[in-house]
């Protein structure tokens, strides 16, 4: 296995292309389930957890553990997204 290696290369965000995404949402939580390619590379999957503020906007948050819920709730997301990868 290779060990991970840091780039002193910042990110761009004009060469990350996002593939796909969609999401689940219930009780304020809402989990996105994505496929990006960085600057043409490997397409990767990415899960994000979301929770809404004091002012209902969407704030990013670690995704952390997942209920079986959850994990019931995104694995067909998990599944197509697997097509665009």
């Amino acid at each position: 296995m290779h060990a991970l290696r840091r780039s002193s290369v910042k990110f761009d965000s004009n060469l990350d292309e996002k593939l796909f995404s969609k999401e689940l949402e219930s009780d304020g939580v809402k989990i996105v389930v994505s496929v990006h390619s960085y600057n043409n590379g490997a397409k990767k999957l990415q899960l994000v957890r979301e929770t809404r503020d004091a002012e209902g906007n969407w704030r990013f948050g670690k995704l952390g553990r997942l209920t079986k819920t959850e994990v019931e709730g995104i694995l067909p997301l998990i599944n197509e997204a697997l097509g665009h990868m």
